[in-house]
Formats: C-alpha cells, structure tokens, sequence
C-alpha cells in the first residue's frame, strides 16, 4: 500500500485499491427492479416502539396537538422513499393514511388513535433505519464507531419526541445531516436542468448519508470543491480552501478521528516522489541542493535509521527508479508539510497539514497533493481545534499535542451541495476523480448531456 503523503511503498497500489473498491461499490444499483420481502426493524427488548408508549403512558406523538401536520410530512417522506433509494410499498402509505383517517374521526376510539400512533411511529422508525447505514461507497473507517448505524427504535422515537417542533424535525429530515435533506429537496422540487443534473443530485444524495446529524463539532472535507468545513451545533461556522490529490493519487473517501496535532513536523518523501522530484534535481544541482532545502538521507526504514552522507548514493539510479532512497526534509520554511499537521493516524497516511507553496491556493483548481489534504489556514484550523493558538516558534521537533476530545473528520466527494444561501440552490463542482462517471456507467444510467458546470469556488 503506497502511503499517499509519506511511508514506505513506492507503488500506487492504494489508488488501485481505491478505484478497486469503488468498482465493487457502483455495481450495485441503487433499487432493484422489484422490492424484495424486507424485514422488520430489529428491536432489541426494552427498545422498540411499544416501549416508548409504555414510557410515556400512551400519549400521542404525531397525533398531539403540538405535532402540526407532521404526520403528513412523514408521509410525503415515505411515499417518495424512492428518492432515497428505497422501496415506497414498503412503508404502506395507503394504509397509514387510512389509520390516521380513522384516529382523526370525531368518533375515533382510543385504540383507533393507538392504532394510528403505533403504525407511524413503525413506519418512522423502519424509515430512519433504512437511511441511517453505511452507503457502501468505498469509505475508509479508520474508527470503526464513526460509521453510520441505526438507532434503536426507542431512540429515534425519544430524539424525534425532544424536538422543539416535530413538524420541522420531519421537514428537515433531522435525523440526517442538513445536506442530504437539501440533496433530497432539491431532487423533489425537480430542481435540475438536466437529467444530468437529476443523476447527480442523486450520487451525491448517496454520498450524504455518510455524513452526521447532531449538533457535535466535526470537519468536512470536500474534495470536489477543494474545500474544508468546521461544523458547529449542525450548520458550518468556518472554511477554508485546500489543497487535495491530483487524479492519479485521489484523495480517498475516509473517515476519522482527529487525534493530535504535530508541530514543526518531519516529512518523509515517499520513495516514488524521491525519484520523480529530489533525485532529478540533485542530479542537475549537486548535494547542495539537498543541503538547501533541508533533505537528510537515511540508512533505511527502521525507526532508528541513521543519517548517511548522500554524496554515497547513486542520485542516477534513484531517478530511473533502479534504486530505493528514504529521505527526510527537516522543519523549517521549506517543509512540504509546513509548522503543524493534524493526525488520524491511518494506514494510506492521510491527514491535513501546513504547506509552504502559498501559491497554490490561489489556484482554482487545487489538485497537487499526492492525496494529503493541504490547508489553506493550518493556524486558523488549530486554533479550532484546540481552543488556542499552537505555538510551533517554541515547540521541539515532531511535538505531539493531543486533542482533549477527538474531533471527526469526514473526506467527502460531493460534486452537488447546497450553496448555503437563504434561498438555497445547487452548486455542481467537477468530476475531478472521475467518479461519478464510473458509478453512472456502472449503473447503466450515464446522461448523454455534459458535465455539470463547474460552480466558482
């Protein structure tokens, strides 16, 4: 596996796992041609829907007087269930739409209304569960608990029944991150030009469901738009641009906890890197060239690797790739990897750091990382972090600070998002992987209309 911003491998043998899995990931059709028997949402005891009745003596949830027409927005939810990729026959519209015709009655008995209560909240619960699971989209988990996992019964039922207002919990579809609601919004209203257009909305309606609810603190990082959020109490509070791979090293879908930042940091060049960038250069330029920019050459790849002198080395035979070199670049202005990087540590070595190269994110196409994402502010990012500034004038080499509370990432690829405006609409950002293509070509439904415009970023 070639460890995409440092480490040992020098083959690209992680952009062909990637592209592996993602090839394994878009055979599959979003739905079927005909739903198939679908089992009932598992409820562990003392978790289903019955006890949340029991907890709450019976009192109503969608037929409260508080509720407002949430019940009907569930509805509309599950009768377009096919917008998320689901089965609508299987949330028996019709026939929640007869209970609650029959609970409305103003001869209704109490079981009419329990009736009514038990089936929408079964519905609504069977409804979160589906959406609520991995996408199976090639994501890394590098911290298995970060992937999606439905609630019990009784726990969707309790979040959905603390909300200020269940009508707009339902509305906005709040048991999912804002942008899939959005995603799905925009796909109800036909709020596309082209079929085109209507595919996306759809990949990348996918795409969102990896993404969390909550009000927790995490970051997102947007590859397609080269662009990193800071989420806070469920709405972005900050960005940023970045710097991502270029099509031949992708940054990957992952996922993960950010656990520490390091200051004035090593960088160890890849080997394949050595041979494409440092060996060519010190072959036009002499040993100097190393000196100058603070390149060290070591003995080998054990954690307690000697400095070797480099004029010992065969820089010809490094650049034609006959020969392997570890080197390292010490900290300092010239360090690809800048004064801090923020960790989660990960077996492809993917993490967000510092850069020196100030140019490039002024670029509006920002894809130079050999698949690291390169960070327009580092300072700015830490400071979020942790709740200070670092301070890498006075730290050591390689210091590691831990973060209190881990904080999430999550590495995405949306080519469509909402534009976060009060009037929200889409913008559609490059294939710049390639990937909604395969996944349209591997679904058989790849539009003859051209690629979606590329919004500014």
């Amino acid at each position: 596996m070639r460890i995409e911003c440092t480490g040992r491998a020098p083959v690209h043998f992680f952009r062909k796992l990637t592209m592996a899995a993602a090839a394994f990931a878009v055979a599959v059709p979003t739905i079927a041609a005909a739903a198939p028997p679908l089992p009932a949402v598992a409820q562990t005891q003392g978790q289903g829907v019955a006890d949340f009745y029991k907890a709450r003596n019976g009192y109503p949830l969608w037929l409260a007087p508080t509720a407002g027409d949430a019940a009907q927005q569930l509805l509309s939810l599950l009768s377009t269930a096919s917008l998320d990729g689901l089965y609508p026959d299987k949330y028996n519209v019709p026939a929640l739409q007869q209970a609650l015709a029959a609970a409305r009655n103003p001869r209704a008995k109490k079981k009419d209304v329990d009736a009514a209560e038990q089936q929408m909240s079964a519905a609504f619960v069977a409804y979160v569960s589906d959406l609520m699971r991995d996408p199976n989209i090639g994501i890394i988990y590098v911290d298995p608990q970060l992937r999606p996992k439905p609630p019990s019964p009784l726990a969707a039922l309790l979040t959905a029944s603390a909300q200020p207002s269940l009508r707009e919990y339902i509305r906005s579809m709040g048991w999912m991150h804002p942008y899939y609601a959005q995603l799905r919004q925009a796909l109800a209203n036909h709020q596309y030009a082209d079929e085109h257009q209507r595919q996306l909305l759809s990949l990348n309606l996918e795409r969102a469901r990896a993404l969390p609810a909550g009000k927790q603190r995490y970051i997102v990082v947007n590859a397609a738009q080269q662009r990193l959020y800071m989420f806070e109490d469920g709405k972005p509070v900050d960005s940023m641009v970045v710097v991502v791979g270029k099509p031949k090293y992708p940054t990957p879908l992952m996922t993960a906890y950010i656990r520490f930042a390091s200051l004035n940091p090593y960088w160890f060049v890849p080997p394949d890197l050595a041979a494409e960038r440092i060996a060519p250069n010190t072959v036009r330029r002499g040993t100097k060239y190393l000196d100058d920019l603070g390149y060290q050459v070591l003995s080998d790849w054990d954690e307690n690797a000697q400095i070797i002198d480099p004029k010992t080395i065969d820089w010809k035979a490094v650049a034609a790739g006959k020969v392997e070199v570890r080197i390292r670049q010490l900290p300092g202005p010239h360090n690809s990897m800048g004064r801090m990087k923020f960790m989660f540590p990960n077996e492809a070595g993917i993490y967000l750091h510092d850069n020196p190269e100030r140019e490039l994110f002024t670029e509006a196409s920002r894809l130079y990382s050999g698949g690291c994402v390169r960070l327009g502010d580092a300072a700015r990012l830490g400071r979020w972090l942790f709740g200070r500034d670092l301070d890498w004038e006075s730290a050591g080499t390689e210091e590691r600070v831990p973060l209190q509370m881990p904080v999430p990432v999550y590495i995405t690829y949306l080519t469509a998002l909402p534009d976060g405006q009060p009037n929200s609409s889409i913008a559609y950002f490059d294939d710049v992987y390639g990937r909604d293509a395969a996944r349209l070509a591997a679904t058989g439904t790849a539009a003859t209309t051209g690629a979606a415009a590329t919004a500014s970023r």
